[in-house]
């Protein structure tokens, strides 16, 4: 089993897990890995070091003050996109995905003719503005595909 650290064009981090460098290469080539926050499909590898277990275990070095300065931003960013992805988790699970037919839905919900329920679907800007000109609260919010099923 590989895991690479994978990068999307959006500097999004992640981790990918592969049977081997040329089953990476083969979903690479054949569109299949795109990035959990934003679905972007350009990823690319960063360079990792291996991890070598050579059975004792050895004292920490310290790190130096800018490269510390730098996992903290890194630590800090890899806590905003797990925060991201546990929100984004939550909206799908508890919300009923009704499709296109978001703004039809959504103004039956709030004129009385559909019960009241949380939903998410597809709308485009110009619903989305006359659902908000009609005073029906509405949040677009970009959600990646690999949310929408289940995740491996």
């Amino acid at each position: 089993m590989k895991v690479f650290n994978l990068q999307c064009s959006a500097l999004h981090r992640f981790e990918g897990w592969f049977a081997s460098e040329e089953d990476y290469a083969s979903q690479v080539e054949r569109g299949l890995l795109e990035c959990p926050l934003c679905a972007d499909k350009t990823v690319q590898k960063l360079p990792s070091a291996p991890r070598l277990n050579l059975g004792a275990s050895e004292a920490p070095v310290a790190p130096q003050a800018g490269r510390q300065q730098a996992l903290v931003a890194g630590d800090a960013a890899q806590a905003l996109q797990a925060a991201w992805l546990q929100m984004a988790r939550q909206i799908v699970s508890q919300t009923e995905d009704v499709g296109p037919r978001f703004a039809e839905e959504a103004r039956k919900i709030h004129y009385g003719e559909s019960e009241e329920r949380g939903i998410r679907g597809q709308a485009s800007r110009e619903e989305t503005e006359a659902l908000l000109e009609e005073g029906i609260a509405v949040l677009p919010l970009p959600l990646p595909e690999g949310l929408k099923g289940p995740l491996q």
